[in-house]
């Protein structure tokens, strides 16, 4: 039986039915955590850490396909910002005290994180995100990831790397 995460608990504490998906601990990529599990990557979604934009004090988790990158002037306009970072790994764990590859926001839900997802999620019945530990993800409910995590849907995914 896999040790219960934060993540666990949390959708336990809600009555949130997920499924644990275990693959090597030693795999970074989503892509490739993906297509070991059998899944699209349009299914996998990976949590980006993006560094507070100005003014404000919470840092933004973004969740998006594992097979997309996070267009951050999509982002900073949907927040309202002039300009946004991506956090370095270093901030990242720093900021969410998860290591990544195991970042979650389910995980960091009584943390002070805005929440955003790529509008894509909304059209698929269960997506699959970290369960708050590398080697570990969750297949949960779309709608019900969005209404716990409190994620705002924006369009902010593309296929093709952010040039900055």
């Amino acid at each position: 039986m896999t040790e219960k995460t934060q993540a666990m608990r949390a959708l336990e504490g809600k009555r949130i039915g997920y499924d644990v998906l275990a693959y090597s601990d030693e795999m970074r990529d989503a892509e490739e955590i993906a297509r070991s599990l059998g899944l699209s990557p349009g299914e996998v979604y990976k949590t980006l850490v993006v560094m507070p934009p100005e003014g404000s004090k919470k840092p933004l988790l973004v969740m998006i396909p594992a097979d997309a990158h996070l267009d951050l002037k999509k982002l900073a306009a949907a927040v309202g910002a002039k300009k946004l970072k991506m956090a370095t790994q270093r901030e990242a764990e720093q900021l969410t005290g998860l290591q990544v590859g195991g970042i979650s926001a389910v995980a960091l839900l009584n943390k002070p994180f805005a929440v955003y997802i790529h509008r894509a999620a909304e059209a698929l019945p269960v997506i699959c995100v970290s369960a708050g530990k590398r080697g570990l993800q969750l297949r949960v409910v779309t709608r019900e990831l969005i209404k716990l995590t409190n994620a705002r849907p924006v369009d902010v995914a593309t296929t093709e790397p952010d040039p900055d």
